[in-house]
């Protein structure tokens, strides 16, 4: 199939390799514009842009779809299908409709469940047991086409959305290039979503990361890992100085009001909603280094009984 591939971070660059090793023409990559990042605001392509440049396919990065330009664009390079991975702009209609295979999105969910730009951190977060990777046709909607395949992971007690992200560009890449053949040799009835499942996943925000002990202990520690490493969730402290959190575990049984410290000698104990309780593992102070709770507590005192947040 000769493609046009729309995707900006790390996560795509995975399934736009796959779709050139499988033989494919990829004949142009769509990708955002280049942005500042960093301290410095040092002005960075995206890892897709890159790995495109490197295999020397041609390069677009439009502020808008929508302008008559890049239609025309598109049209002169007139592909069979248009791959989308974490582009990160939503595709018109005219686009939607043109290529002869029509426009397929990966997405990092189980469909309809986590819609949105998110799915990976919120599938954590919300305590799912399970993820995985779906493709589909895509429509004017937020991932609301037919679905085409689907692949499942187990999520684990140890997995974060650091982990988890990495396992799915894999799973990603070998569906996409999967889907491409099969719609291409045998064909595949796209299934509608149901609309009655579905749930969105949200952009997430720094403070969405704010810890509130009235949760319960897993309540929080799928916080911790699911905004592993960012945006990080953190404690403000009764100093209100923030503490980023990287680390817990659940810990046991307790009838002390949340936020109550229940150990701070050697390991960091905190009460949670209903009789539950957390150890903090590995933290950050602000100014300061990834540390053990234990460092911690050994230059910083916090008090048994105390109220660890304000």
């Amino acid at each position: 199939m000769k493609v046009i591939f729309m995707g900006t971070p790390d996560f795509a660059v995975e399934s736009l390799s796959s779709i050139l090793k499988s033989g494919h023409e990829v004949s142009a990559v769509f990708t955002q514009t280049d942005k500042p990042q960093g301290r410095k605001m040092i002005l960075t392509q995206p890892p897709v842009k890159l790995f495109a440049v490197e295999n020397s396919i041609p390069v677009y990065q439009p502020t808008t779809l929508k302008d008559p330009e890049v239609f025309e664009q598109i049209k002169q390079i007139n592909p069979d299908v248009i791959v989308v991975v974490a582009y990160g702009k939503m595709l018109p209609a005219n686009i939607l409709q043109y290529p002869k295979w029509g426009c397929i999105n990966v997405h990092a969910s189980l469909l309809p469940r986590h819609r949105g730009a998110s799915p990976i951190q919120w599938s954590i977060v919300c305590g799912d047991s399970k993820t995985g990777v779906t493709t589909m046709m895509m429509d004017v909607g937020m991932d609301t086409g037919d679905m085409l395949l689907k692949t499942e992971t187990e999520i684990s007690a140890d997995d974060t959305a650091d982990t988890l992200h990495d396992r799915l560009k894999i799973m990603g890449a070998k569906l996409i290039v999967e889907t491409l053949y099969r719609l291409e040799t045998e064909g595949i009835k796209p299934i509608k979503q149901s609309e009655s499942d579905a749930t969105y996943a949200p952009i997430i925000k720094r403070e969405m990361g704010a810890i509130d002990f009235t949760k319960t202990a897993t309540e929080i520690n799928n916080l911790v890992r699911g905004f592993y490493p960012w945006p990080a969730a953190y404690i403000t402290t009764a100093d209100g100085k923030r503490l980023k959190v990287f680390k817990t575990m659940v810990s046991g049984y307790t009838e002390l009001p949340a936020a109550t410290v229940i150990e701070s000698d050697g390991r960091l104990v905190v009460a949670c909603g209903d009789n539950t309780s957390i150890e903090l593992c590995e933290v950050q102070p602000e100014g300061k280094n990834r540390m053990t709770a234990q460092s911690l507590l050994n230059g910083y005192k916090i008090e048994k009984g105390s109220i660890i947040c304000e």
